[in-house]
């Protein structure tokens, strides 16, 4: 890559002293000594190299041409790729990093940051994670993550060290199986499900004075809300504001996240709660038109099985309990929802000790851009 640190080196076994030869179609020529290092990569060294020695004692005497190397000097720094698994936190587990750099090669070591929020920068500061810099692996991994937080990675080689430029963020999302005491979000209408052009408010509670609504689309861009009143974002929305958001204090704080999408108008939505049911709570699930809010005789479905089919335009679960998680959705005339996630968490906030497993957060499922691989910007 353009401003590297390169060296083309020539070796001949055994003791005889040689004198050195290159042949290369590069624009720049490397003197005729064993070793040429290049201290600054640029395009103009690209090409093919070729050495020979010839004998010191006897000049006649030359070894035949070794084999051809190639050098390519790329004029951009490489952007690598980070990767989170999972996307969505479970209760114990581990989440693993991933950072890949374009047209991998050898002798590259990884540095690792957790992304802090900078409100008055409207940006991100990196801070690097424990024993997070310069490791041999491509991969790190975080014990004990419990809340929604971002990353980033770059990769660097050589010495002196070129680094990389560094990923774009990639975050891990608690869902709200965890209680969360400094920040939260609430959705107004609370509901996954949108039409086009309704009005949503996504509100950051906390004892912070400063907040941000942040949000990772389905192209995969991070963006902050730019309606903000206070600590209310409003929305008045269309099919480019499904995604995940969360909130963001100027004391770094994240909230748990939620999934918004918008549906196609023609069809009904299905009206469910953005955040996590606790057991043995009441919840009233219903299915809605753009034109019509209240709808009977609908169909309501838990994983694509049929659970409720009469009279009813209201699925009411009187006691939530961790076999009602799933996905719903309902159909209405012949016309069928999207489908969303319900997650149901214990009465403390936490799942039980007995259902830390993958049982959690399929919605990502929902959301398959989530592990979209975009090279973006530090911001």
């Amino acid at each position: 890559d353009e401003g590297e640190t390169v060296t083309v080196r020539c070796e001949i076994q055994g003791d005889t002293e040689w004198d050195y030869e290159w042949k290369t179609n590069s624009i720049i020529k490397p003197p005729n000594l064993n070793e040429y290092r290049i201290r600054s990569a640029s395009s103009y060294n690209s090409g093919n190299y070729r050495c020979k020695g010839r004998m010191k004692s006897s000049q006649h005497e030359t070894t035949e041409w070794s084999d051809s190397v190639t050098l390519t000097v790329s004029d951009n720094k490489p952007c690598p790729v980070l990767t989170v698994s999972p996307s969505w936190l479970s209760p114990g587990a581990s989440v693993t990093l991933n950072c890949e750099v374009e047209h991998p090669s050898a002798g590259w070591s990884f540095y690792w940051y957790k992304a802090v929020p900078d409100l008055s920068e409207k940006s991100s500061s990196y801070e690097l994670l424990p024993d997070g810099s310069g490791t041999a692996q491509d991969s790190y991994i975080i014990h004990g993550q419990t809340h929604t937080a971002g990353y980033v990675c770059r990769a660097g080689r050589g010495d002196p060290e070129y680094h990389t430029d560094h990923s774009q963020p990639k975050f891990v999302w608690s869902a709200g199986q965890f209680v969360s005491l400094s920040a939260s979000l609430t959705v107004s209408p609370d509901r996954v499900q949108h039409f086009t052009s309704d009005s949503v408010s996504l509100t950051c509670e906390g004892n912070f004075t400063e907040w941000r609504v942040r949000k990772f689309s389905e192209d995969g861009r991070l963006s902050d809300c730019w309606r903000m009143t206070g600590s209310t974002c409003d929305i008045h929305t269309s099919k480019s504001d499904t995604g995940v958001y969360w909130c963001e204090s100027g004391s770094r704080e994240f909230s748990s996240a939620v999934n918004i999408t918008v549906q196609n108008d023609d069809g009904p939505i299905l009206v469910s709660p953005v955040h996590p049911v606790t057991e043995g709570a009441s919840v009233s699930l219903s299915c809605s038109l753009k034109t019509q809010k209240i709808l009977s005789n609908v169909f309501f479905y838990h994983n694509d099985k049929l659970i409720q089919n009469d009279t009813r335009g209201e699925l009411k679960i009187s006691a939530v309990s961790k076999s009602d998680e799933g996905f719903y959705k309902c159909q209405y005339s012949g016309r069928e929802s999207a489908q969303s996630w319900m997650s149901v968490k214990g009465e403390a906030g936490n799942l039980r000790e007995c259902d830390k497993t993958e049982s959690v957060h399929k919605v990502a499922a929902t959301m398959p851009y989530l592990e979209s691989r975009l090279c973006g910007s530090k911001g």
